[in-house]
């Protein structure tokens, strides 16, 4: 028998969240099959079947929590094509001696009006409960006992307290049998949903990443001045330019045209005039970095991810584009890599996609600076003595006013501006 541990997985982390098992108990699985998922503060990584075998026992259920070395499952490695084992906590598929009996409701001749109300209140037909008044009255009194039936028996396949396969039908039966034979389990569930789904509430632990995220942003607003400046950008000439060479250069580099990549070189443009944005307080001392280390905001599965683009002073816009579309599909997938997240010098994050108009960032630390991008809306300008309508985005940089003057600030700001507003300044280096 061999022993599932949770491996290291970068350094400092000690502790990581058991994510979505992919392999149930009893599963065959050939030998680098991925079993789990593991969420720690940065990323997602998988655990693989060291060889082939049969997943014997799970020992920490989705969303427990472990520290690196623990041991998280049991593993039985066999010859290829093995039978699976039966999960050692699979309840036994037989129904109890003691199973109540079954009722089948008969049509009332009358229903009784506070029964009719509560039939109406809780969605029922006369047909599906059992009437035990004189004469074959639906009493109100029927309607309570099949309410409260129902849902204790709606309860324990919720839970799965226990409930034989053959016993959840028959008990189902008893008090949810209708003249359609509409599926046990559907109508519990309905009749969870009707009693108490306006005022459920459901518990559970947060993510590794969005734990490292709040904590991450408490860190930021307690330990650096923040100040937010805003500019607002005409687009016009950058959509122009898209819109021109986009089939062009989808054809000879295999990848869409977007808008972050001229974001990210003319960042980098503005980054190179005003080196304290993209800068580091670190102790008494400000670090000043040379080179142009981008964290990219995406949308993943478990939250807001910000891998980072390395030397983008050096990328073309193709490996730009291409390099942010890799880093997206392995966010969708849980299949970024600590390392991915690691450093990063400034930030942009594109609140825009979401429908945002306007925002202030909070700052990644150690970083000094963020650019929020925002929605692209058509607007009213005045242009050379006339109002026209151009297709305008609001830009906001939160920097950390420790080490970032506002003139250096809001003159960061104004050079993107002008890169966006004149993109042939990017090729001419002015």
């Amino acid at each position: 028998m061999t022993e599932i541990t949770v491996p290291s997985v970068g350094e400092s982390i000690s502790e990581v969240q058991i994510g979505k098992w992919l392999r149930k108990e009893g599963d065959w699985v050939a030998a680098g099959t991925d079993l789990v998922d593991l969420e720690t503060e940065k990323a997602s990584v998988q655990i693989s079947a060291p060889e082939d075998g049969i997943l014997v026992k799970i020992l920490r259920q989705s969303e427990e929590f472990a520290s690196v070395g623990d041991v998280i499952a049991t593993f039985q490695p066999a010859p290829k094509g093995a039978a699976a084992v039966p999960s050692p906590s699979a309840p036994a598929q037989t129904a109890p001696a003691s199973a109540p009996p079954v009722i089948v409701p008969t049509e009332p001749t009358r229903v009784m009006p506070a029964a009719q109300r509560m039939l109406e209140d809780n969605h029922l037909t006369a047909s599906q409960v059992s009437a035990t008044g004189p004469g074959g009255r639906l009493l109100k009194e029927d309607v309570t006992r099949f309410v409260s039936q129902a849902a204790t028996t709606a309860s324990a396949i919720a839970t799965g307290a226990g409930v034989a396969a053959a016993t959840v039908a028959a008990t189902v039966g008893k008090v949810v049998a209708t003249a359609t034979a509409a599926p046990a389990a559907a109508q519990s569930q309905s009749l969870i949903q009707q009693g108490t789904a306006n005022r459920s509430e459901e518990v559970k632990p947060m993510s590794m990443i969005r734990r490292t995220i709040a904590t991450r942003l408490v860190q930021a607003q307690h330990n650096a001045a923040l100040l937010t400046t805003f500019n607002e950008v005409d687009m016009q000439p950058v959509m122009q330019l898209r819109n021109k060479y986009k089939d062009a250069f989808l054809e000879k580099h295999g990848v869409k045209l977007g808008f972050m990549s001229f974001f990210a070189k003319a960042s980098c443009e503005a980054l190179k005039r005003f080196p304290s944005v993209n800068a580091e307080i670190r102790g008494n001392n400000v670090v000043y970095r040379h080179y142009c280390d981008i964290g990219i905001a995406i949308g993943g599965g478990k939250g807001l991810v910000v891998p980072v683009l390395r030397n983008v002073e050096k990328m073309s816009f193709a490996e730009i584009e291409r390099n942010i579309g890799e880093f997206a599909t392995r966010a969708s997938a849980n299949k970024l890599m600590p390392e991915d997240l690691e450093g990063g010098t400034f930030t942009i994050s594109n609140g825009g996609i979401y429908g945002s108009l306007l925002s202030t960032p909070i700052v990644n630390p150690p970083q000094s600076g963020i650019l929020g991008l925002h929605s692209i809306q058509e607007r009213p300008i005045a242009l050379n003595g006339e109002v026209v309508i151009r297709p305008m985005m609001y830009l906001a940089l939160t920097y950390d006013h420790r080490i970032i003057d506002g003139r250096e600030a809001v003159s960061f700001l104004k050079t993107i501006k002008e890169v966006i507003e004149d993109p042939s300044r990017l090729f001419l280096e002015i």
